[in-house]
């Protein structure tokens, strides 16, 4: 169990009928093992009416983040069009989590967002493969580091022996898959921005993984600066991650990733 602190292109257009069979599809689509985390509704933003040019917009982005393009990388960052109505969705699936298992968490994600803030125009829902952020703002990539939605969660049991020494190696495996996530793919077109690993601590094991989302400035900043917002909330405890729209971190003593 875990603990959590919150830190406070084109137009579509779907008939009444395509939106509800939207929803059916959803619902039995959903990832019923896909822990959820968090949400934030953006009151501010405002609501949009049932049946407006913004609901159009929104349905058929959500629509289009379950296309086969999307999820083949895990990511999606889409704005419908421009003016009062213009909706933009950023979506990611974690580093281990792709094809069927990304495609489930895009449906969980979606439906979630729709109970959990319905009629708003702008929020964001984690769970634990994926998140899913709306906005009629456009935030045109490569984004800077948005320090308001981010949150951190922990285990609430405590390191056992040298806490210290624990921290240390924590933190230098972080620095150590930082290494491996900031780096040129293959192609030398993206960057890889995800990297996972795991070393001996004394008669344990420690498991990490560091995300980046792929349309962001400044990875490796977001990734440093995680790791010490990770030190204030979590310290010497047995797991711990920092999640939020532009990276995350995660470490526990089990393994959490898909092989």
């Amino acid at each position: 169990m875990y603990s959590s602190f919150s830190l406070p292109n084109r137009y579509v257009s779907i008939p009444i009928l395509a939106i509800n069979l939207f929803l059916i599809h959803i619902v039995s689509s959903l990832n019923l093992t896909n822990e959820y985390l968090n949400h934030k509704c953006l009151v501010s933003q405002g609501k949009y009416k049932p049946g407006s040019k913004y609901e159009y917009n929104l349905y058929g982005l959500f629509r289009d983040i379950a296309k086969k393009p999307y999820l083949q990388v895990g990511f999606s960052h889409t704005t419908s069009n421009t003016g009062p109505d213009a909706v933009t969705i950023i979506f990611q699936c974690r580093g281990d989590s792709y094809g069927s298992h990304c495609r489930s968490c895009a449906a969980t994600a979606v439906h979630g967002y729709l109970q959990r803030c319905p009629g708003n125009k702008g929020g964001t829902i984690w769970y634990d493969q994926c998140f899913l952020d709306v906005s009629m703002i456009n935030d045109k990539a490569p984004r800077k580091i948005n320090y308001e939605n981010i949150f951190s969660m922990h285990n609430p049991n405590d390191v056992i022996g040298d806490r210290e020494s624990f921290k240390k190696e924590t933190r230098d495996l972080f620095y150590e898959l930082i290494l491996k996530a900031d780096i040129p793919t293959a192609d030398g077109n993206n960057f890889l921005y995800y990297a996972a690993g795991e070393k001996k601590i004394g008669r344990n094991k420690l498991y990490a993984m560091v995300q980046c989302a792929h349309d962001i400035l400044d990875c490796k900043g977001c990734l440093e600066w995680s790791i010490k917002e990770l030190s204030k909330s979590s310290d010497g405890k047995q797991g711990a991650r920092v999640l939020g729209t532009i990276c995350n971190i995660r470490y526990e003593l089990y393994p959490f990733l898909r092989n």
